[in-house]
């Protein structure tokens, strides 16, 4: 006996009748672009900030400015003299006289540059309590900062080579 072909046709008419009887309630997002999409991704225009003169921080900058210059000054004339000694060192021991001459006179340079790192923290604090009462940059402030940074790193560049040219303990 061979199964007649009714039965199986009856079973899938059925199946394909209740499967087209279920509905999917689920809601899926839409997958239109959305509003966010439509701005894009330049950055806005911002205004700038209106800057008002601070007849006080001018003050203060200038005196800064003044105090930058008798440091830069002051290091640079004991910077020739500690160079001169540091040519005489070469080639000495460690501990002679000219060592220690040379030796010397880059702790002097260390603490002028020492001098300079207090005036920039001071600068830098300044800089700071303006942007904690959130005013804007001012330019003659940051123009001293970036000067007096300048002046930091060339001072430790030159302190730098005048001790690698001597003799190292």
């Amino acid at each position: 006996m061979t199964p007649s072909p009714r039965p199986f046709a009856l079973a899938l008419l059925i199946s394909l009748s209740l499967a087209a009887c279920a509905k999917d309630d689920t809601v899926y997002p839409s997958l239109g672009v959305r509003p966010v999409e439509k701005l894009g991704f330049a950055e806005p225009e911002v205004e700038p900030a209106e800057i008002r003169p601070d007849p006080a921080l001018d003050a203060r900058i200038a005196e800064w400015n003044g105090q930058l210059d008798t440091l830069a000054r002051d290091f640079d004339t004991e910077a020739r003299q500690v160079e001169t000694q540091a040519r005489a060192a070469r080639g000495q021991t460690v501990g002679s006289e000219p060592w220690l001459d040379a030796q010397a006179g880059l702790a002097q340079l260390d603490d002028r540059r020492a001098q300079l790192s207090a005036l920039v923290a001071t600068i830098d604090e300044a800089a700071i309590d303006r942007a904690a009462q959130l005013a804007p940059d001012y330019p003659a402030l940051t123009a001293l900062k970036t000067r007096a940074a300048a002046e930091g790193t060339r001072q430790s560049a030159l302190i730098d080579r005048l001790q690698a040219g001597l003799p190292a303990a």
